[in-house]
């Protein structure tokens, strides 16, 4: 039995009440006590809640929302014994896809209640933690155009038609410092630096990419006509990336300086546009509530 803590963001889940119901319920099947519920507003992440929840002996943290609210909820637990339980709820839902977490409310209680513990890496970037990617270029340009209610209302293709505006503008110029060694220098139209391989749509960008690796995976996305776009995006629906103007990298520590300052995002949130990103990854940072099948041994922290 454990204490534990209820992060919500009211804008992802439709009915509050009715999650809190099931969250309960389960809760009191496996003879755990009431949590403590927080939620998110327009101007509080829930960070800085669930590090006080923390604080005050929450060893189950479950995050119900999108990316950013996962995101928000890793930075505050990341370093210490409690655990994520992720409900997701949002548009992308990243990690859950990446780790075969639930997607359902009671399969969530359950991995947190029931079943076993799985320790993952998290990034760092200008000293803000993300759980699945950041990046500059093209992928921050559609993000940052896509509305809050067209994420809500249409998913992925929201995304997809604000790239669509976008794919024969032209390419920028980056130089790219892997862990520390001479840059290369690319011309690019994104610059990736991703935690795990696996996008929603069934898109395998990475896929020796895995959250529990030690290592971030390094994307430069270069393709300059509408061919190597479709050859990039044939080959990345659940197969190996060929072709189309992509390279990666693993990496410990990264550094990108660009031509000119560009869009930046982290975890599908909009960042403050920026010529740097200089990149890093915090190794077995964060524990995360799972299936009993998918548990794995305890690493160093």
């Amino acid at each position: 039995m454990s204490a534990s803590a209820v992060l919500v963001n009211p804008a992802r889940v439709g009915n509050v009440l009715s999650l809190r119901r099931s969250i309960q319920k389960g809760l009191s099947e496996a003879g755990w006590p009431e949590p403590t519920w927080l939620q998110t507003t327009p101007t509080e992440s829930g960070e800085e809640l669930t590090r006080q929840a923390v604080r005050s002996g929450a060893k189950v943290v479950f995050v119900c929302g999108g990316d950013g609210t996962v995101m928000a909820a890793a930075a505050a637990v990341a370093g210490t014994d409690a655990a994520l339980a992720v409900i997701p709820f949002g548009t992308g839902n990243a990690l859950a896809l990446n780790l075969g977490l639930p997607t359902d409310v009671a399969g969530g209680v359950r991995a947190a209640t029931r079943g076993g513990r799985r320790t993952i890496d998290l990034g760092e970037v200008e000293g803000r933690i993300f759980v699945v990617a950041t990046g500059m270029g093209l992928d921050a340009q559609m993000l940052a155009e896509t509305s809050h209610r067209g994420k809500h209302r249409f998913g992925w293709v929201a995304y997809a038609a604000a790239a669509l505006r976008h794919l024969e503008d032209t390419t920028f110029s980056a130089e790219v410092s892997l862990d520390g060694g001479p840059s290369i220098r690319r011309d690019v139209r994104s610059v990736l630096v991703a935690n795990v391989g696996r996008l929603p749509g069934g898109i395998n960008l990475l896929p020796l990419a895995s959250a529990d690796d030690g290592l971030l995976h390094v994307a430069l996305i270069a393709p300059r006509r509408l061919r190597d776009w479709a050859m990039l995006l044939a080959s990345l629906v659940g197969r190996q990336p060929r072709g189309g103007r992509l390279e990666t990298y693993p990496v410990r520590r990264v550094e990108v300086t660009a031509s000119h300052p560009q869009p930046r995002e982290i975890d599908g949130d909009p960042f403050r546009p920026g010529v740097k990103l200089v990149v890093r990854v915090r190794p077995s940072a964060l524990l995360v509530c799972v299936p009993l099948a998918l548990a794995t041994p305890p690493r160093p922290r």
